[in-house]
C-alpha cells in the first residue's frame, strides 16, 4: 500500500540500531533521515515521539520539511541508560537486549503556506546568525509547532501519517586477546551481530558458547532455588495457619470455662437481693415496734401472748410490790 502524499520517507525504515560501547567517550547515536518525496507541493511538518523520553535525546524533535527537502534527526542514548543495558548484557547476554520494548513514532502532516514561509525565513535567519545549517528555530516558532501538534492530538481534522520504528541494542566490542586492557576480567565484551560471529575465530566462538552455557546454567540454578524457596514458604505458611487455628480454638474453650453461665449468675443475684430486702424489712419492723411501745396506744397489745411480754417486760419489772 502506497504512502499518502503527506507522508515523509523515513530512513531507516523499520528499526533503529544502537551500538553500545564500554568506552565513556562514545555515546550511542543514530541518525534518522526524513525525506519529502515531492508527492505534494505543500510543506510537511514532522514530530518524533518515543516511549522512553528520558532515555533518548532527540534533536530536532519537530520541524518542517520543504518539498524535495531532507531533515536529519539525531537520536542519542544517555550514558546512564547505556550502563544499565551493559549490565543486563553482562548478566544475561544478548538475549537481555533482544526484547527491548522501546519504540519511536514519526508523525507528519501538511502545513499552510503562510506557516511554511514563516518557518523557512526563521530557519534561514538562525542558520545565518549561527553559521550552522542545523541551527534551531526560535522559541516562538517552536511553540507554534507544539501548539499545532497539540491541536491535532485533541481531535483536529488534519490528516496525519504515523510511522513506527522499533529499537535494537547490541554490544559491538570484541575480545582483544592477550592485549585486552579491560580492568575487570569478569566483563568480557563480545560482538553479537551475526556478521561478527561469522568472522570469529574458533577460540572466540568457543569462548562465546562457553559464556552462554555458563549463563544458562546459572539461570537454571536460580530457577531451581526459587522453586525450592517457594515450596518452603508455602509449607511454613500452612503450618503457621494450623498453629493459629489450634491456638484460637484453645483460647475459645478456656474463655467458655471461665465465664459463668447466664442462668446461675441470675439466680445468685436474685437470692442475694431478696435476702437484703428481708433484712431491711426486719430492721424497720423492729425499730417501728420499739417506737410504738412507748406510746399509750400500745396498751391494747399487753394481753397478747409473747408480744405483750416482749413490749412491756421492762415496765413490769418496775411495778411496785404490795406488802
Amino acid at each position: 500500500m502506497a504512502n499518502p502524499s503527506h507522508a515523509l520517507q523515513v530512513t531507516p525504515d523499520a528499526e533503529l540500531q544502537f551500538s553500545l560501547s564500554r568506552s565513556n567517550d562514545v555515546s550511542p547515536r543514530v541518525t534518522m533521515i526524513l525525506h519529502h518525496t515531492g508527492k505534494t507541493d505543500e510543506h510537511l511538518a514532522f514530530k518524533v515521539k518515543t516511549t522512553q523520553p528520558r532515555r533518548y535525546l532527540v534533536r530536532p524533535n519537530q520541524g518542517v520539511v520543504a518539498p524535495g527537502g531532507t531533515e536529519q534527526v539525531s537520536i542519542m542514548l544517555v550514558e546512564k541508560d547505556k550502563q544499565v543495558l551493559l549490565q543486563s548484557f553482562d548478566r544475561l547476554g544478548q538475549s537481555a537486549l533482544d526484547h527491548s520494548k522501546d519504540k519511536f513514532l514519526v508523525q507528519s502532516c501538511a502545513v499552510s503556506k503562510d506557516f511554511a514561509k514563516k518557518y523557512a525565513e526563521e530557519k534561514a535567519k538562525a542558520t545565518a546568525q549561527r553559521g550552522d545549517a542545523a541551527a534551531q528555530i526560535t522559541k516562538d516558532l517552536a511553540e507554534a509547532l507544539t501548539s499545532m501538534w497539540n491541536a491535532i492530538a485533541s481531535g483536529n481534522s488534519t490528516a496525519v501519517f504515523n510511522k513506527k520504528l522499533h529499537v535494537r541494542h547490541s554490544v559491538t566490542e570484541r575480545l582483544t586477546g592477550v592485549g585486552n586492557n579491560n580492568s575487570n576480567p569478569a566483563i568480557k565484551p563480545y560482538e553479537t551481530s551475526i556478521a561478527a560471529m561469522e568472522n570469529m575465530s574458533p577460540e572466540q566462538m568457543f569462548a562465546e558458547v562457553s559464556s552462554l552455557r555458563r549463563k544458562y546454567d546459572e539461570l537454571v540454578s536460580f530457577s531451581v532455588n526459587l522453586t525450592a524457596e517457594r515450596d518452603i514458604l508455602n509449607n511454613t505458611l500452612e503450618q503457621t495457619k494450623r498453629d493459629l487455628n489450634r491456638e484460637v480454638a484453645a483460647r475459645g474453650s478456656t474463655d467458655r470455662m471461665l465465664s459463668p453461665s447466664p442462668g446461675s449468675s441470675g439466680s445468685k443475684g436474685s437470692f442475694m437481693s431478696k435476702l437484703i430486702q428481708l433484712l431491711i424489712f426486719g430492721l424497720l419492723g423492729f425499730l417501728a415496734g420499739i417506737k410504738f411501745s412507748n406510746t399509750d396506744q400500745a396498751q391494747v397489745f399487753e394481753a397478747v401472748p409473747v408480744v405483750g411480754e416482749t413490749l412491756f417486760v421492762e415496765e413490769k419489772k418496775d411495778d411496785p410490790v404490795e406488802l
